[in-house]
């Protein structure tokens, strides 16, 4: 079995701008999520078994979306996880039918998901508090989404890419 989730897998440019903002806050208690972990979750799959990954990959190979931009300009608290994270205060349909199509998909493989309305963010610390602090916004262009595996090791969790499906830009 392993841990799989959808996601959005920031560039190198993006991956150092969140990593910069993480720097400049001032809050040392907080766990901060290592720079290579940070994500936007489309849809969190759980433990999935060998045959059922297969199935997944298959199916989602057909689910076409179009590129779209995420603006991430504002820190959000949730205090029921205890987490940081940023937000985007607007941000478009196409990522929510993106993370629709694929949670249809997973769910037509038999894998339960989440049934909360789908809010793009990206966590930046665990066992946090909430912090107020101005920074520039965060303009992620997404172009792909992947299938991500959640790895424990003996230095925490590490994120691999088993697989990685481009959005396309759709000529009309």
């Amino acid at each position: 079995m392993k841990k799989l989730f959808f996601a959005l897998w920031p560039d190198d440019e993006i991956r150092q701008g969140l990593m910069r903002l993480q720097t400049s806050m001032e809050a040392k208690s907080m766990k901060w999520v290592s720079g290579q972990n940070l994500h936007v979750t489309l849809v969190f799959l759980g433990n999935v078994d060998e045959a059922t990954e297969a199935m997944i990959k298959e199916r989602v190979a057909d689910i076409s979306a179009e590129p779209f931009v995420l603006t991430f300009d504002q820190l959000s608290y949730w205090s029921r996880p205890r987490i940081l994270c940023l937000t985007c205060r607007q941000f478009g349909h196409e990522v929510v039918d993106l993370a629709d199509a694929l949670d249809q998909a997973v769910a037509d493989c038999g894998v339960e998901t989440d049934t909360r309305p789908y809010t793009p963010h990206i966590t930046l610390a665990r066992q946090a508090r909430a912090i107020v602090q101005e920074f520039a916004p965060i303009i992620w262009r997404a172009d792909s989404f992947c299938l991500m595996e959640s790895c424990g090791t003996s230095e925490g969790v590490i994120y691999k890419v088993l697989r990685k499906w481009p959005l396309i830009k759709t000529v009309g």
